[in-house]
């Protein structure tokens, strides 16, 4: 088991992993995430661990069921204690993103999991991790769409 800085969600039994420094916008991500029908699994930091050659993202006990909101607090919402991952989004900013990337994957403790670059601050941020979930879950050839 490994702890990893990142935010987790769930969305259609699908685990988005959004990985980046702190200030970033995991959280935020996150919450437009959760708005649109995205359940929580782990804010701020989690586990992964291989089972059945899937990594799969768990929420530790201390931070179950929280998301830090901004400018407003803590907040308390319903969770899911674990997921398997099926895309790691890495937050960047915009000039530092490449328009068409060579590599839509990462490797996380010996497992290849498709992998998109997003811009935080760009409004259409949850709906290119959408269509990043979905083409890579098609097994589209394509490319990850990037920002």
């Amino acid at each position: 088991m490994t702890l990893v800085h990142a935010t987790c969600v769930a969305v259609k039994g699908a685990g988005i992993l959004i990985r980046g420094p702190s200030g970033s916008g995991k959280s935020d991500v996150a919450l437009r995430l959760i708005d649109e029908g995205a359940a929580l699994v782990a804010d701020d930091y989690c586990t992964v661990s291989i089972h059945d050659r899937q990594l799969v993202a768990a929420v530790p006990d201390a931070i179950a069921g929280r998301l830090e909101v901004r400018g407003y607090g803590i907040v308390r919402l319903p969770y899911e204690p674990q997921i398997a991952v099926k895309l790691v989004v890495d937050l960047a900013s915009k000039d530092t993103i490449e328009r068409h990337p060579d590599t839509a994957s990462c490797v996380i403790d010996g497992v290849t999991v498709p992998r998109v670059f997003i811009d935080a601050d760009t409004p259409s941020a949850t709906a290119k991790i959408r269509v990043a979930l979905t083409s890579s879950a098609e097994g589209i050839d394509e490319k990850v769409v990037s920002v």
